[in-house]
């Protein structure tokens, strides 16, 4: 796995998203179609693979910051149909508030049994335009996958 891998893994999905408003009816078509209960081969495991493989071998998360692990994996780019990627590392943990000024797109991979983010357990979780948040993990470790139309975040001061 490579980064220009993960890259070609992303592509298929973010085509899907490219236009879509980012609402709770998104989050549910993600579940049901990208989902972790999808088939073995699903995106959900297949991401979920290639995160993991990438933490182990330190391309993924290469910043530590107060115990979170994070990074940008990947620019806007017009092959991701304007998506930035970041993935981060938190075990219990609130990371940094921000808002999402064009909404926030993010797969949950909980890597110890019981582990959520923002009280979700596995699975895509979607935030509008305008919403705000601490990234927060309970029970345990998770990675989760954040995609970023036009890679817009604004962190708070």
């Amino acid at each position: 796995m490579t980064p220009q891998d993960f890259f070609s893994l992303l592509q298929p999905l973010t085509a899907e998203l490219q236009g879509r408003a980012l609402d709770g009816s998104l989050q549910e078509w993600l579940n049901d179609e990208h989902g972790p209960s999808s088939p073995v081969n699903s995106t959900y495991q297949t991401l979920k693979a290639a995160c993991e493989i990438g933490v182990i071998e330190g391309w993924l998360c290469q910043r530590e910051a107060g115990g979170l692990k994070y990074g940008r994996v990947f620019k806007p780019d017009a092959g991701l149909y304007g998506f930035s990627v970041d993935v981060v590392d938190m075990t219990d943990m609130a990371g940094p508030h921000h808002v999402h000024p064009t909404g926030e797109i993010d797969l949950i991979m909980p890597q110890d049994v019981g582990a959520c983010f923002d009280g979700h357990p596995a699975g895509w979780l979607v935030y509008p335009p305008g919403s705000a948040h601490p990234p927060t993990v309970t029970g345990g470790r998770a990675l989760v996958l954040y995609l970023l139309p036009e890679g817009r975040i604004e962190f708070a001061r």
